[in-house]
């Protein structure tokens, strides 16, 4: 089945326009048709105009996949305008948002209502579409990911109707698009649970790997968000652990947070990379300075803890597998780096979760270790990354939707037990790939087939 809205002429990718780039560059399109609405109406009539010129729609936020999901040569909706909180449910606490609304801005605006998202990962500049669809986590092996609490939504389908999803009406569907790569539809409005407002007490120091293992299982569950930073070849960790806390607030000051969050990890060390780009002896210096990070803590509120900047370039790949492989795979991944000899000055950053029914959540059904292997943006990254998939393959690792992989339907299909439930949802909203482009294809298969895998 021919893929909808791209020509078959010779040459027809290399038209000239406007491009649209991912936060990282590593991923760019040319779309033919540039949208930014600011109603549902607007956001309906983008669909059916691009269903009467036979085109492909896909909507963007911020950009902040690796992966080629968002990409299309049709109808690109920026949802950057797209962004007001439209309800609050005092009752409940729940909140119906813009899907295009960033994670750091509904973070304010439920600050400033007394309420939180329960968790949050190391980056708030996605926006809520964003994060749900491609599964986006935060450390805590008692908390889901942040699509779990998305009670109900509204989606353009791919004929440009609304449907209405709440999870008690429909819990099946609902579990597909909670993390549906934007393969469904144009996601309009979501409704997210939230939670009292809360503070987390961090505390950040560095531990010799074999001192951590150890611990390793006391840690998962006594730390309400653990995280971990290992760079390559150290033999010491930097443990984060995050608890919550009835302590009132003891920020950093905005001196010290600045230096730490923005100076030293994002412009010195990238500054560090790029001359270890070409004089790699320079890396074993990062790694050896890193590790060695003196301890500190403070208190802040939740999100301002769970999240950091992140302006450093890099490439990622991240997989989930099942929490009792971890040691197995981390052992694993050690002994690769030590065959590559090529210093990775980039930490691997290392979270458990807890398992959800999103039916392509990379969590499903099971408590998950999810490791992160990142390059700086001027190194090859080829045979590293082919390395660590390899590894994450033999325990059925699922590729985080958002970042590099190498993984296509056929592989893909025997990881997810509901894989077919999905394919029926997509069938059902999307019968003739309206929201497709070739990364989905690939991973999902070609739209209108039920049953892509093997």
């Amino acid at each position: 089945m021919t893929s909808i809205g791209r020509s078959t002429r010779p040459g027809a990718a290399l038209r000239s326009g406007r491009v649209w780039r991912n936060f990282a560059h590593n991923q760019r399109a040319v779309p033919a048709r540039w949208h930014r609405p600011r109603t549902e109406d607007e956001l309906v009539a983008v669909v059916r105009r691009a269903v009467e010129e036979g085109l492909t729609v896909k909507a963007v936020g911020a950009g902040h996949s690796y992966s080629a999901v968002a990409c299309t040569d049709g109808h690109l909706l920026d949802l950057s305008d797209y962004d007001r909180v439209l309800d609050h449910d005092r009752g409940t606490g729940e909140v119906t948002v813009q899907a295009g609304i960033p994670l750091w801005k509904l973070a304010d605006e439920l600050a400033a209502r007394g309420r939180a998202l329960e968790v949050l990962g190391d980056i708030n500049v996605q926006s809520v579409a964003g994060a749900i669809s491609t599964g986006t986590h935060g450390p805590g092996i008692r908390y889901a990911n942040i699509a779990s609490n998305v009670t109900g939504c509204r989606l353009v389908d791919g004929t440009g109707r609304i449907v209405d999803l709440r999870a008690g009406d429909d819990p099946g569907m609902l579990a597909a698009v909670r993390v549906g790569l934007g393969a469904l539809g144009v996601l309009s409005t979501v409704t997210v649970r939230t939670v009292p407002a809360f503070n987390l007490h961090i505390a950040e120091s560095a531990m010799r790997l074999d001192r951590l293992f150890a611990q390793l299982d006391e840690l998962i569950d006594t730390t309400d968000h653990l995280g971990l930073f290992w760079f390559p070849g150290s033999d010491v960790v930097l443990v984060k652990q995050r608890m919550r806390t009835d302590e009132p607030a003891r920020p950093r000051s905005r001196r010290d947070a600045w230096l730490a969050d923005v100076v030293v990890d994002n412009h010195v060390l990238d500054l560090a990379c790029t001359v270890a780009s070409r004089f790699p002896q320079v890396a074993r210096s990062i790694i050896a300075g890193a590790s060695a990070k003196r301890p500190h803590e403070w208190v802040d509120r939740s999100d301002r803890v769970f999240c950091t900047p992140r302006t450093m370039r890099v490439l990622e790949m991240e997989y989930a597998i099942a929490r009792e492989h971890f040691v197995e795979a981390f052992e694993r991944l050690g002994r690769l780096v030590d065959r590559l000899g090529t210093p990775l000055p980039v930490p691997v950053e290392i979270r458990w979760t807890k398992g959800d029914d999103a039916l392509l959540s990379h969590a499903h059904e099971r408590d998950s270790v999810y490791v992160a292997a990142h390059v700086h943006h001027r190194q090859p990254y080829d045979q590293y990354f082919a390395g660590f998939e390899a590894i994450m393959d033999d325990f059925d690792g699922r590729p985080h939707w958002g970042k590099l992989h190498f993984q296509t339907a056929e592989t893909l299909a025997p990881r997810y037990p509901r894989w077919d439930e999905f394919a029926v949802a997509r069938h059902r909203l999307d019968p003739d790939g309206r929201f497709s482009n070739p990364y989905l294809d690939r991973v999902l298969g070609a739209p209108g087939r039920i049953g892509d895998g093997p």
